[in-house]
């Protein structure tokens, strides 16, 4: 239980200070923890971020405790946006695991004090093998931040919880500096969008990926009819199609309007069989390109009311995608 000493000496006051009082606190101290990381960043994190771009093989990311975690977090985010990347334990690393850092490897090391017990058989392992090593610390003369050939000393703040001890605004710099780590990697590998989708097949990041062109219908599913189609035999190959629409080109293949079920309606009229589609057709229709996202197909729908939107390039019709393909691809 804390003292009221402590407590007071941390700003906090047993009758005064509510749970939100102290949440907030909290989170506003590692706000400006980040903040004053930000105006760190200098020379040392461009000297980091060279030797993990230089690397051949994979970087091994480890830490021991809270460290550990963060490890295995940044590990994770590096594998997951382009560079290959795995965790390994610091006290397994002592017991066989030194075996997983191959010499085309670089370390890349978490400990806040920089003197973590269980890290000294790997920086003898590293230093042994010449192995290219990064360092994530808070004491810059630490035996981690001597050993390394490049270190990213963390600014010397107060943790953020109540009694100033707890590994709280540590462990969120010492995250901050590997998602930028990571991000600079990113950055510089010219990992795309794409890369990121096929790194994420499944789950709600692999949805919002799909692409147009993994849902529209081509080739002979296409629903295309000439300006000067009757009517008539317009209707029949929306029917056939099933779409709902059919784009209407012109002598040269150029997209030019779209008949749609709501266009029938509108015109519904005795003659309608009989007239030519140019009269009837919506002119100028919505367009997507495919490489865009279902996402945008989705949304552009959303806007305008429409069901259907045809995929051209340079003005020439590809394929059509309808608002029930994103919902079966899980867009929403």
């Amino acid at each position: 239980m804390t003292s009221a000493p402590i407590r007071a000496a941390a700003g906090l006051h047993p009758e005064a200070d509510s749970d939100l009082d102290i949440a907030r606190r909290v989170v506003r101290a590692e706000s400006e923890g980040l903040a004053v990381l930000a105006d760190a960043i200098g020379p040392a994190f461009q000297a980091a971020a060279e030797v993990l771009a230089a690397t051949r093989g994979r970087v091994i990311v480890t830490g021991m405790g809270k460290s550990g975690h963060i490890a295995r977090k940044v590990a994770s985010t590096l594998a997951s946006t382009g560079t290959p990347a795995h965790f390994v334990h610091a006290a397994e690393a002592s017991h066989g695991d030194l075996g997983m850092i191959a010499r085309n490897d670089t370390v890349l090391a978490f400990s806040n004090s920089g003197e973590t017990a269980e890290l000294s058989d790997l920086l003898a392992y590293v230093r042994r093998f010449r192995i290219p090593l990064v360092a994530v610390t808070g004491v810059a003369t630490s035996t981690l931040a001597a050993t390394a050939d490049a270190a990213i000393v963390l600014p010397d703040v107060p943790e953020a919880c109540p009694i100033g001890l707890a590994p709280t605004l540590s462990t969120t710099l010492a995250i901050a500096a590997g998602d930028a780590l990571a991000a600079v990697l990113l950055q510089r590998s010219g990992f795309t969008a794409e890369d990121f989708r096929g790194l994420h097949p499944g789950g709600r990041l692999g949805t919002r990926l799909v692409r147009v062109a993994d849902l529209m219908h081509t080739g002979s599913a296409l629903p295309l009819v000439d300006e000067n189609t009757p009517m008539r035999e317009t209707i029949l190959v929306m029917t056939e199609k099933g779409l709902g629409c059919a784009g209407v080109v012109d002598a040269d293949g150029r997209l030019t309007g779209a008949v749609t079920d709501g266009d029938l309606r509108r015109n519904m009229a005795p003659e309608l069989l009989e007239r030519i589609t140019r009269d009837v057709m919506t002119p100028d229709p919505a367009t997507i390109p495919a490489e865009a996202l279902g996402g945008e197909a989705l949304a552009t729908m959303n806007e305008r009311g429409i069901t259907s939107l045809f995929v051209t390039e340079n003005g020439l019709p590809r394929g059509v995608v309808h608002m029930h393909d994103c919902v079966r691809a899980g867009i929403a």
